[in-house]
């Protein structure tokens, strides 16, 4: 199959750069964009064109948010998953996760379709495979959290497939520095993942490479980041230095590659009024001068209208 280049309308929402933006979802009671800056300890949020932007700080980094169907969000902080009943509210830990956070934090998650949270965890150090997934079912009497997957050394790109036959849903998960995406097969119902496999192994890092060296970064495609999946299946992944997202089909084909102005886009997630809005975040925090000539707008939060829409934002239940 061959690969389309997809030209989108890029625009950002605001001149303010984040570090590491991640995490973004749309809000469809509030109308809202909500993000998180991880070295910052802040979650943001705004409307669909920037205005209103607020800050939230917090005690440590944030690795991921979602909405609460009672109002507020639920969010994984560096040791632990937190409530927080409105905006700027008390934090309430509903589990620890069984990591040091000495070494250890939380990264890339989001819902699922029945509510539960989903954690995925980023071994700092970055020589061994601690990484790990997991879920937070907090419907019953107590919080119930559950460990889904491990051997990964930066955990992201959590989604969802569109929802069919319980045991038809697939569950995606890359490991960043693998430029690998994992795939399984999950029982929405029962919660349990089966069928492990490599659903997309992209190229490796080129040797030698240097982010100053424009025409090296040119070879480079970049690491799966954050993803979204949009109604017909598709699963669009951020390409972490490579200045681009890719469209992917549910069998793992790249049918289309999609520029972006930012070196190192993140996350996106598909909002507004009616889901065609595809919100993007990125990162500037570490990037060597000779990229902003090419790359203005790194940091910033884009968005640019697309033709199908995405999967509606998954609220946590509990």
């Amino acid at each position: 199959m061959s690969t389309d280049v997809l030209h989108l309308n890029w625009q950002a929402l605001s001149p303010q750069r984040q570090q590491l933006g991640e995490s973004p979802f749309w809000h469809p009671q509030e109308q809202r964009l909500y993000w998180v800056d991880i070295p910052a300890r802040e979650i943001l949020r705004s409307g669909p064109q920037g205005e209103s932007l607020e800050r939230w700080a917090l005690p440590s980094e944030p690795g991921c948010i979602a909405p609460a169907r009672a109002g507020g969000l639920v969010m994984a902080l560096r040791d632990g998953i937190y409530r927080a009943t409105h905006w700027g509210g008390e934090l309430r830990c509903l589990a620890r996760l069984p990591h040091d956070p000495q070494t250890t934090r939380s990264n890339d998650g989001r819902c699922d379709p029945l509510g539960r949270f989903w954690v995925g965890t980023m071994y700092e150090p970055k020589d061994q495979r601690l990484g790990a997934l997991y879920s937070l079912d907090a419907r019953g009497t107590e919080p119930v959290l559950r460990q889904q997957a491990d051997n990964n050394v930066t955990a992201n790109g959590l989604a969802f497939s569109p929802e069919g036959a319980p045991e038809k849903h697939t569950v995606y998960w890359a490991d960043t520095g693998s430029h690998r995406v994992h795939a399984w097969d999950w029982n929405a119902q029962s919660n349990v993942l089966t069928d492990p496999r490599v659903w997309l192994q992209l190229p490796d890092k080129p040797a030698g490479f240097d982010p100053a060296n424009l025409a090296q970064a040119d070879l480079y495609g970049g690491r799966p980041d954050g993803a979204a999946v949009d109604v017909e299946g598709h699963y669009w992944s951020a390409q972490y230095e490579g200045g681009q997202l890719l469209k992917i089909s549910p069998a793992g084909e790249v049918v289309a590659r999609v520029p972006v102005p930012a070196r190192c886009p993140t996350m996106p997630c598909f909002g507004g009024p009616d889901g065609r809005t595809l919100f993007l975040t990125t990162a500037a925090k570490g990037r060597p001068e000779a990229e902003w000539t090419r790359w203005p707008l790194g940091g910033c939060v884009l968005s640019a209208r697309v033709d199908v829409p995405g999967l509606p934002t998954a609220f946590f239940e509990g």
